[in-house]
C-alpha cells in the first residue's frame, strides 16, 4: 500500500432542497457574486429561478456570465475572470456540471491576476489565491464537485489537459438529485460512464489497497445495477440519487487511498476526441476503456478478472471486458469510433493529435506504436 493523505475541505451539501442554504452561505463571503453557467438550460428546469431567488434573498449583487461549453474552452475562462476582476467579486457560484465547474475553479485563481488562465495549465504561472467557489452541481458525472482538478482545453495550442491545485477545491457543494431529473438520457449515460472510469482509472493505478479495491467495485457495482433503472425512470429520486452519490464518490479520494497516483491514460486519449471531434467527455471513455483493456490484458489480466468477477460475476478476463462493452453499448454509450461519427481517415489526424498532446498513462506507458495499435482498437 502507497502512502496516502486525506485531506478534503469541500463542505457538501447533499439532499433535497439543500439550495435553501445557498443565500446564507453566500452572505457568507460578501456580497458581490459571479454567476456561471452553462447555454441556458438551468432557466428551462426552474434552477435558475431557485439560485436567484436565493441570492437575492442574501442582497447579492448578481454579475452573470454564461455559455460555458460542454467541452470547456479558456477562452470562457478568461472572459469570465475579466468580468469577476472588474467587479471586485467577492464570491463565485457555478451552476452546472462537470464543465461549468471546472470552468469556475480556474476562473477563481485566474480573478486574482492579469495573465490568461491557461497559464496555470502551461505551468507559466503557480495560484497564490482564490475567489471562494460554490458549486452547484446539476450533472452526476465528474465528480468535480469534492475535488481540485480541472479540466479545460485551448484550440489555439490544440491542447485539453488537467490541472489542479489545493486552492481549486470548491467551499461548498450543493447536490440535490432533483436537480438532474431532466439530464437527456444521453447524457445521464454518459455521466455514469464517466464515474465508472474514474473508478477504473484508479484500480489500474499504482499501488495495491484491497479495501480501496473494494470501494471501487463497490461504486461500480452501485452504477451499473441503477443506470438501467435511472434511464428507464428519469424522475425517480433514489436512483438519481444513488448516481450522484457514486459520482461524487468515485473521485472524492476514496478511490485512490493507498493506491498512489491513477493511470488516467484512458481519459488523456478521451480528451483528444474531445477536442478534435467535440465527443462528449464520457462517451469518448466509453470507446477507450474496452480498447484500452483489450489492449493491456495479458499483463493486467489477474486485476481485470478479479474486477469483472466482483461487478459482473464474470469468470475471465476476456468475459469482464465484454461485459464491460455490452454494458456501456446497453446504456446508449458508443464503444467504436465510427458509432461516435468518427472514420478510419482520422487516424493520422489521431494520432498526431496523441502525440502533440502527450498521451501518457502515468502507471502503464506505450510507445508511439503501440498508441497505433491501440487505435486500431477502437474501431
Amino acid at each position: 500500500m502507497e502512502n496516502f493523505t486525506i485531506h478534503n475541505p469541500t463542505v457538501l451539501h447533499f439532499g433535497k432542497d439543500v439550495i435553501r442554504k445557498l443565500g446564507s452561505i453566500v452572505n457568507s463571503y460578501g456580497k458581490k457574486a459571479l454567476l456561471v453557467y452553462g447555454k441556458g438550460s438551468i432557466k428551462n428546469n426552474d434552477i435558475y429561478t431557485q439560485v436567484m431567488q436565493q441570492l437575492t434573498a442574501a442582497d447579492a449583487e448578481i454579475f452573470e456570465y454564461s455559455g460555458i461549453k460542454s467541452n470547456p474552452v479558456v477562452e470562457d475562462v478568461d472572459a469570465a475572470a475579466a468580468l469577476g476582476r472588474q467587479n471586485d467579486v467577492d464570491v463565485i457560484v457555478a451552476v452546472g456540471g462537470g464543465s461549468v465547474i471546472d470552468s469556475a475553479k480556474i476562473i477563481s485563481i485566474t480573478i486574482p491576476v492579469k495573465h490568461s488562465g491557461w497559464d496555470f495549465y502551461s505551468d507559466k504561472a503557480r495560484p497564490q489565491k482564490a475567489v471562494p467557489l460554490i458549486a452547484v452541481l446539476t450533472l452526476a458525472a465528474t465528480g468535480t464537485e469534492m475535488n481540485m482538478f480541472s479540466v479545460i482545453q485551448n484550440h489555439h495550442v490544440g491542447r485539453k489537459v488537467g490541472y489542479g491545485h489545493r486552492l481549486m477545491y470548491p467551499a461548498h457543494s450543493f447536490l440535490d438529485p432533483a436537480y438532474t431529473f431532466s439530464v437527456p438520457a444521453d447524457y445521464t449515460a454518459y455521466g455514469i460512464a464517466d464515474l465508472i472510469a474514474h473508478c477504473l482509472e484508479n484500480y489500474f493505478g499504482k499501488g495495491k489497497a484491497t479495501l480501496t479495491d473494494r470501494f471501487i467495485f463497490s461504486i461500480i457495482s452501485e452504477a451499473v445495477e441503477r443506470a438501467p433503472k435511472v434511464l428507464n425512470e428519469p424522475t425517480n429520486y433514489e436512483h438519481r440519487a444513488a448516481i450522484m452519490f457514486a459520482a461524487t464518490a468515485a473521485l472524492s479520494g476514496l478511490t485512490s487511498f493507498g493506491k498512489g497516483m491513477g493511470d488516467w491514460g484512458v481519459h488523456s486519449i478521451g480528451h483528444v476526441l474531445s477536442l478534435l471531434y467535440d465527443v462528449p467527455h464520457g462517451a469518448s471513455l466509453t470507446i477507450v476503456y474496452p480498447a484500452w483493456l483489450r489492449f493491456h490484458k495479458k499483463e493486467l489480466n489477474v486485476q481485470i478478472n478479479l474486477l469483472g468477477r466482483a461487478v459482473f460475476g464474470t469468470q475471465s478476463a476476456d468475459d469482464a471486458i465484454a461485459a464491460f462493452e455490452k454494458f456501456f453499448q446497453n446504456i446508449g454509450c458508443p464503444v467504436r469510433l465510427p458509432q461516435a461519427g468518427i472514420g478510419s481517415e482520422k487516424k493520422e489526424e489521431i494520432i498526431e493529435a496523441m502525440k502533440h498532446n502527450g498521451v501518457q498513462g502515468s502507471h502503464h506507458k506505450f510507445t508511439p506504436q503501440q498508441m497505433e495499435e491501440l487505435l486500431e482498437l477502437m474501431f
